[in-house]
C-alpha cells in the first residue's frame, strides 16, 4: 500500500514544494546582491556629477575673474588712450 500512487503524491508535493522555496530564496539573494550593486553604481554616478558640477562651477569662476580682470585692463588701455 506504500507503493501506490496516491499515498506518494503528498510527498511528491512536499518536495516539489521545498525545491520551490529553495529556489526562490536563491533568486532573492541574487536580487539583494544585484541591488547592493546597483546602489554602488548610483552612488558612484552621484559622486561624479557632483565633481563635474563642481569643476564646471569652478571653471566659470575662473573665467569670469579672467574676464572681469581683462575688461578692467581694456577700461585702462581706453583710458589711457583717450587721455593722449
Amino acid at each position: 500500500m506504500a507503493n501506490e500512487p496516491e499515498s506518494m503524491i503528498i510527498p511528491l508535493l512536499r518536495e516539489i514544494r521545498g525545491e520551490i522555496d529553495r529556489r526562490f530564496e536563491e533568486v532573492r539573494g541574487e536580487f539583494v546582491d544585484l541591488r547592493q550593486r546597483l546602489d554602488k553604481l548610483e552612488s558612484g554616478q552621484k559622486t561624479i556629477r557632483q565633481a563635474l558640477t563642481a569643476d564646471t562651477m569652478m571653471s566659470k569662476f575662473v573665467t569670469g575673474d579672467f574676464e572681469e580682470r581683462i575688461f578692467e585692463l581694456e577700461r585702462k588701455v581706453e583710458a589711457l588712450t583717450k587721455g593722449q
